[in-house]
């Protein structure tokens, strides 16, 4: 299979003639379902119940045998992490290793290889042959063996970036190890526009830093005793393509520098009493010794994710208590040049820009994403997502979205991954709630994001809290790919709706890439088609913004142009272009409008 470097714009023909020839919005309700049925919904492990609205659960397939454990729902050791994609491929991290699934028939997920390597949290990233795994664990092992490691400092340790050739993805051939001081939680695979040689990865590690014995220049101390300190900074490693064993990391950046502790909100009444109760048992399972004590309360000290947009050159990292964001035009030096607060967030936990790079969304994982934060007590600013506006590399707070089902006691839940939607000419993002499921919401309106899908399970048990739910759930040509924690792998497919049009779906599914990793985003870019011109009508009629007399002369127009061919086409697309570009002066949205015209000029090129 020959790979290509991101081909947005990569279509079939037979997709394209397919969308061609749907033309009608379906007049279906906008309402969400009452009451939600995400609430009171059966607990189970591989039996609870679910609920959905405007997508339908395509396939859900159960972890492998070396991914499983039925005697300990929920164990930590076997949680499924993040995911990459690569063709008909879907990688699944998981704390113990990682799984490549085949995912050429979507309805029967194909177990392609299991690769057991124990390192938490083993997010995974992929570039041409090469895969990049996260490994922070004191457990793992540069051999992958599953028996630990024993001394304080060991050689046999792994803590950093796995780097392997899956030029056969059956067969994993392991390259090599970039060591780091504070291991890898996550990490960012970066594209370089100008870069064809090289890519490079942003490493953010959270665990404690290493022995300078086990690793040279690992230092612990604070900036001030020490300048070289591995806290307060990030990792950037260089990775040559043609020599990928060479890799080595070639900057840190301190890019929290001189950032002050921001405002926090105070936990729940719940929360506090339980945090209370816990360190009471601890005091009695401990006697003699003292409650473990809170350090001095800082700037961050590690990113917890960063997601780049090379095409606009800025990156967004979630880093603790802020949300940076970072100038990338030179990848190996990344600069901070805006950071915001805010003390509705606990931890700011990961980044996405829409597509035009005019917003960024945060995410806050509240509570660490192994506590309930969706309680009908919790507040919706808590654990949500923060919406930012961009403009002359500035952020402006704009609004808040939070999953509004409320989840119980039991149900791990709090915003976590997810990805853009390709619906041309607005801002739609599919999200994991652990727990609480996913969601599908509409932030085009950066002031009032709105639900516009779901898929919920149940708990994995009604008595106490399992750790389950969706880590990751992400858009890849055409399907959500969803990592549920404990339950294995869901893949999702969205439904027309009166939020989305069947004209909207299939333009979001003309967009295919060769392989993705959703933290580096890539550009956005719909061919040629006239279901993306439909759909802006679509929009258009949905807002109310342009005159309904005019948009059922656009669409006419449009369906009369489609069967056309050579000039005849050609000469009535750019005389409907210059109708649009008229009506788009009085139009309630001119902006969209011109979009549309821009997309009929477009189709006239075509042949």
């Amino acid at each position: 299979m020959k790979l290509t470097r991101f081909t947005h714009a990569a279509v079939s023909l037979a997709v394209a003639l397919a969308a061609a020839c749907v033309t009608a919005k379906p007049e279906l309700s906008t309402a969400p379902p009452s009451p939600d049925p995400r609430v009171g919904l059966k607990a189970g492990w591989f039996d609870a119940g679910a609920a959905t609205w405007n997508m339908k659960l395509v396939s859900t397939t159960k972890p492998s045998k070396d991914f499983l454990d039925t005697s300990k729902p929920g164990d930590f050791g076997l949680m499924n992490s993040d995911l990459a994609f690569l063709g008909h491929y879907v990688i699944q991290g998981n704390f113990s290793g990682y799984q490549v699934w085949d995912v050429s028939n979507p309805a029967a997920p194909a177990l392609h290889t299991a690769w057991v390597c124990p390192g938490s949290q083993s997010d995974v990233s992929v570039y041409g042959h090469l895969m990049f795994v996260s490994n922070e664990s004191t457990n793992s092992r540069a051999d992958c063996g599953t028996q630990g490691v024993k001394d304080t400092v060991s050689a046999e340790r792994a803590r950093g970036i796995r780097i392997y050739d899956i030029t056969d993805i059956a067969h994993p051939k392991p390259v090599t190890i970039v060591q780091t001081c504070r291991g890898s939680h996550t990490h960012t695979v970066v594209s370089d526009p100008r870069d064809t040689v090289n890519i490079y990865i942003y490493v953010s590690g959270s665990a404690p830093v290493r022995s300078p014995n086990e690793l040279a220049g690992c230092s612990a101390a604070s900036p001030d005793a020490d300048s070289a300190t591995a806290l307060f900074r990030i990792e950037v490693i260089q990775v040559p393509l043609a020599a990928p064993q060479t890799a080595h990391i070639v900057s840190s950046p301190r890019i929290f520098q001189d950032l002050a502790a921001p405002a926090t909100h105070a936990e729940t009444q719940a929360d506090s009493i339980a945090a209370a109760a816990r360190i009471a048992a601890y005091l009695k399972a401990n006697p003699g010794r003292p409650a473990p004590a809170p350090g001095p309360r800082t700037g961050p000290t590690q990113c917890h994710d960063i997601t780049v947009y090379p095409a606009i050159g800025l990156a967004g990292g979630a880093c603790g208590g802020y949300g940076l964001l970072l100038d990338i035009r030179d990848p190996a030096h990344p600069k901070r040049i805006g950071a915001a607060a805010d003390s509705n967030f606990s931890y700011w936990h990961s980044a996405t820009f829409n597509n035009d790079g005019t917003k960024i969304l945060f995410t806050d994982e509240w509570g660490g994403g192994l506590q309930p934060r969706c309680r009908a007590t919790d507040k919706y600013e808590w654990g949500a997502d923060a919406i930012f506006t961009l403009a002359n590399d500035a952020m402006t707070f704009r609004g808040y979205y939070k999953m509004p089902a409320p989840q119980t006691q039991t149900e791990n839940c709090v915003a976590h991954n997810g990805s853009l939607i390709p619906v041309p000419g607005r801002d739609i993002m599919v999200q994991a709630w652990y727990q609480g499921g996913i969601s599908v919401f509409d932030f085009t309106d950066a002031a009032h994001p709105k639900e516009i899908a779901f898929f919920d399970r149940g708990p994995m048990d009604s008595t106490k809290l399992e750790g389950a739910g969706s880590w990751s759930a992400y858009w890849y040509n055409g399907l959500i790919y969803s990592s549920e924690i404990a339950r294995g792998l869901d893949i999702l497919d969205l439904t027309p709706s009166g939020w989305l049009s069947e004209n909207e779906l299939a333009a979001a599914k003309l967009v295919h890439v060769d392989f993705a990793n959703v933290q580096d985003q890539q550009r956005i870019v719909w061919p040629a088609a006239f279901v993306v011109a439909y759909a802006y009508l679509d929009q258009l009629e949905r807002e109310k913004g342009l005159a309904a007399d005019q948009i059922a002369n656009a669409r006419k127009w449009l369906a009369t142009e489609e069967k056309k061919s050579g000039a005849e086409r050609r000469d009535g697309l750019n005389d409907l272009a210059a109708q649009l570009t008229k009506d788009a002066a009085t139009a309630a949205d001119g902006a969209k409008v011109t979009a549309l015209a821009s997309v009929v000029s477009e189709l006239a090129k075509t042949k």
